[in-house]
This record gives structure tokens, sequence and C-alpha cells, in this order.
């Protein structure tokens, strides 16, 4: 499991997301619905790691929507699944 800076959500625009390693990909769709739903149902927060050229970073936000790809998050910010 990757060690990831918590970082505020407002910052992820200001790196680039990487694919990360295919053994930490651990991206499964109940996972991902849950979090949409959390925020959805009950205006909670979920953690969201991901890979970026400065190392792994980490927020706490509301996930809007999720597709095959990407996962949206406010101000229609999308996360690759494959980071």
């Amino acid at each position: 499991m990757m060690k990831a800076e918590l970082i505020e959500k407002e910052e992820v625009r200001n790196y680039k997301f990487l694919d990360a390693p295919k053994d930490e990909v651990t991206v499964e769709a109940n996972k991902l619905n849950g979090a949409v739903r959390l925020g959805n149902e009950f205006k909670s927060k979920a953690y969201i790691t991901f890979q970026t050229d400065q190392g792994p970073k980490k927020i706490e936000t509301t996930v809007w929507s999720v597709t095959d790809k990407f996962l949206q998050i406010k101000n229609g910010v999308l996360i690759p699944l494959k980071s």
C-alpha cells in the first residue's frame, strides 16, 4: 500500500497524475460507488489516494461521480482511476 502525503483537495490541480504500480491499483467498483453514496446520501467524505509526479498524495473529499476511467470531485476535477 502506498504511503501518501495528505494534501488539500484544492491542490489536486497542481499535480500531474501518473499510473500507480499495477500491484497498488486497488480500485473496486463497489468501493467507488460506496464513496459516491457517502457524499450524496450521507454528506460524508472519503479518502482518495493517487500517484503523482511528486509521489503518492491523498485527499479527503466528497466523490461526486465515478466513470469507468475517472472519479470526479468538486469543481469538475477528474482523478484517473489508474493513478
